[in-house]
């Protein structure tokens, strides 16, 4: 089983109470929360649900070192295949879509790259204009720029990224995908939430993220000689907070900007779920009690896995 949705949704809660209800463990489908000492600008499950139920898949990275969708879908079906070989049921929780495609569509084997040209282009690329790297998608990957165009800046990024340093386009690489495994053929859960009420919600997670030690937190890690060009803190919050630290913005306008982009990264989510998963998903009303929500989900699970095992 999947669980999926925008940020802010509120996945982990509902998973925690379906994985207690199923006997369940949850693997992070997060491509942030897998990078160790980011705990707060990722939002990461607490301890106490962490001892609630087992979590696999978090804290497997330093914030310098890469983590492709291609070796998630490796480490995601060992702990599959592991969980389900001690009777118990793997719930896959998290927001990343091209996590979750890993699990579904044939990937590529990302080629090496170079971690210093590579970290050199990611600099030089923060100080263009996005409508000047949309040009450099259209110009070096004509196949890809409709789909990266959609996307946040990463999405430009990598394209421009894997086209200059392998000298192969994106689409290509993803032409020469291939598996050596089945397609989870399992349930997909979607969790709907009306868009003001992810504004309201994001708000909320910002401010919550900043009491709670972001700037401290981005601060360690700075001091421990990691950056914004890292791929672990690339992301919004720490990119923006890295900024404030440097005496770029103020700490207001680091704090505005997470907003805006979080919101605007929901709205790629939800643009993403639209087009991408199946259409027999499972859809949730999150408006009704989270009691309600995993009922639902947990006789969808019991309908679904009849029909597989039948």
């Amino acid at each position: 089983m999947a669980i999926t949705g925008p940020t802010t949704s509120g996945k982990t809660q509902l998973s925690i109470a379906v994985a207690e209800a199923l006997d369940g463990e949850i693997i992070c489908m997060d491509s942030r929360q897998v990078y160790r000492g980011m705990d707060i600008g990722t939002d990461k499950v607490s301890p106490e649900h962490r001892h609630r139920v087992p979590h696999h898949g978090l804290d497997l990275r330093n914030p310098d070192e890469f983590y492709s969708a291609g070796q998630f879908g490796r480490d995601a079906h060992y702990y599959i295949e592991e969980i389900s070989g001690r009777g118990r049921v793997p719930l896959l929780v998290g927001g990343t879509g091209l996590f979750l495609r890993s699990l579904t569509h044939p990937i590529f084997k990302q080629p090496d790259i170079d971690v210093a040209r590579l970290q050199a282009l990611r600099g030089f690329m923060a100080k263009r204009p996005r409508a000047e790297l949309e040009r450099w998608v259209g110009a070096l990957d004509s196949g890809r720029a409709e789909f990266a165009q959609e996307g946040g800046p990463q999405r430009l990024g990598r394209t421009i990224e894997v086209a200059l340093l392998t000298g192969r386009s994106l689409s290509w690489w993803h032409s020469q995908g291939t598996s050596d495994r089945e397609p989870l053929n399992g349930l997909i859960v979607v969790l709907d939430k009306d868009r003001e009420e992810l504004d309201r919600r994001i708000d909320a997670r910002v401010t919550r993220m900043a009491a709670e030690g972001l700037v401290e937190e981005v601060s360690g890690l700075l001091e421990k000689g990691y950056g914004p060009e890292d791929p672990g803190m690339s992301g919004t919050g720490y990119r923006e907070v890295a900024a404030y630290l440097g005496g770029d913005m103020t700490l207001e306008e680091a704090l505005g900007q997470m907003r805006s982009q979080t919101r605007q990264y929901a709205r790629r989510q939800l643009t993403w779920f639209r087009h991408q998963l199946p259409d027999d998903a499972m859809h949730v009303d999150t408006s009704r009690s989270l009691d309600a929500q995993a009922a639902d989900v947990v006789a969808a699970w019991k309908t679904k896995e009849r029909s597989i095992d039948g």
